[in-house]
């Protein structure tokens, strides 16, 4: 197979929710291929500047935009200016996203809402206005990130699992209504990754520690590089009749019921 058919040079690749974690690493995966890479964060210009400054200091072309995902009006104001000074937005990764560890008897009607705006609704106000113009253009490709919440639900994210339940059927309807136009959209479902912010548990003896690892099939966290294949197979030529599917990248976690206790 022709490794051009994986090459992005020419190509801009906007990441959201890129400032940090496994955001950041897809976007180095995109410019390792060749993409020019657009960030963007909402939290402030201070941690999208300093991200900007560690993909050019890793040597890719990136450029930052400082707006909330979930804003309409922010929106449809950065994406024509985007577009006008860096170029027309080939892929567009929708990664934004947070979660509230909060059982759902407890959790406040407010915090249930933000985490399927940012989380659900974020992700089509972010996508229309880009893939209007990658309508005019007859081609692009959308990327979704899910989670293994899409199909799995766990004690304490129920805001976050029917959040990335959603996303996961919002990506079958946006591959169906747009496929016409040679768009494809596709999802990347990460399992439990090594980044900052699972640090804390990741050490010898931690219970969840002990069960995330024996729990995958492949015996270990993941790292956030394990993302970059997926992310640049669904953003190249190569998955150019690959429509509505999510990638699962979890170490083969959904695949098994799981080691028995005495095993």
């Amino acid at each position: 197979m022709s490794k051009s058919l994986f090459d992005l040079t020419g190509k801009l690749a906007l990441v959201t929710g890129a400032t940090h974690g496994l955001g950041m690493a897809m976007a180095e995966g995109l410019g390792n291929a060749g993409a020019k890479l657009v960030i963007t964060g909402h939290s402030s210009q201070e941690k999208l500047d300093g991200a900007v400054a560690q993909l050019r200091e890793k040597g890719y072309d990136a450029h930052g935009y400082l707006f909330n995902v979930t804003n309409e009006d922010e929106v449809n104001e950065m994406v024509p200016v985007i577009e006008q000074e860096q170029g027309s937005i080939d892929v567009l990764v929708n990664n934004a996203g947070i979660i509230r560890r909060v059982p759902l008897l407890e959790m406040e009607l407010s915090e249930w809402n933000k985490v399927l705006e940012t989380n659900l609704t974020g992700v089509m106000v972010m996508s229309r206005p880009v893939v209007r113009r990658m309508i005019e253009r007859g081609a692009g490709k959308i990327i979704n990130i899910c989670s293994m919440m899409s199909e799995l639900g766990r004690d304490s994210v129920s805001a976050y699992a029917a959040s990335k339940g959603g996303l996961k059927m919002l990506t079958q309807n946006m591959a169906t209504e747009w496929a016409r136009h040679n768009i494809q959209v596709n999802g990347i479902g990460p399992g439990y990754f090594a980044t900052s912010q699972t640090a804390p548990i990741r050490v010898d003896g931690h219970p969840f520690n002990d069960f995330i690892i024996g729990r995958t099939p492949a015996g270990r966290w993941g790292n956030p590089e394990d993302l970059q294949g997926a992310a640049v197979f669904l953003s190249s030529d190569a998955s150019n009749f690959v429509n509505g599917q999510v990638v699962y990248v979890d170490g083969g976690i959904l695949a098994t019921i799981g080691k028995p206790s005495n095993e």
